[in-house]
């Protein structure tokens, strides 16, 4: 199988999922869009893809089933989300002050604090990475869009 072939091809949140508000929902679509537009996904024992991917939220976990193009079974991972939890929650706090900011706020000031939603963002995104180690392998790109979709889990869960 070509390199290629350890990709996601689509991905699906839970359809128990509501809607939020519209910049949760712009941030949930562009995380999928960009998400199956370019990315790095690699069941581990697996022979290749490309992969369906649908993350839900069960009894407060978080449930990745991988499946392949066809419907194939591969795999479900269910991860705690306790060690995401304090992460998270400091992702929305920032993410609330950065919205607010982008209405009000001086350049420098909107900058600042995107600094900071992204260096959270990376720290949840390299949790991610380290949770399904030995699992999935998957770039730091593609964990932080997974990781975006994540918290919007979580934010409706």
């Amino acid at each position: 199988m070509g390199q290629g072939d350890f990709r996601l091809s689509d991905v699906e949140l839970d359809a128990s999922i509501g809607r939020s508000t519209p910049d949760v929902e712009h941030e949930r679509a562009v995380a999928i869009f960009d998400l199956v537009e370019e990315n790095s996904f690699e069941p581990i024992g697996h022979a290749g893809g490309p992969y369906r991917l649908k993350l839900s939220l069960v009894d407060s976990k978080l449930v990745l089933g991988i499946a392949t193009e066809g419907g194939e079974d591969v795999a479900t991972h269910i991860l705690s989300l306790t060690p995401f939890r304090r992460i998270i929650k400091d992702y929305f706090m920032i993410c609330e002050s950065y919205y607010e900011a982008i209405r009000s706020s001086t350049p420098s000031r909107i900058e600042a604090i995107d600094m900071g939603r992204r260096g959270i963002h990376n720290e949840g995104s390299q949790t991610l990475m380290d949770r399904l180690d030995g699992k999935i392998r998957v770039d730091f790109d593609t964990a932080r869009r997974l990781f975006t979709l994540v918290c919007v889990l979580y934010w409706r869960g």
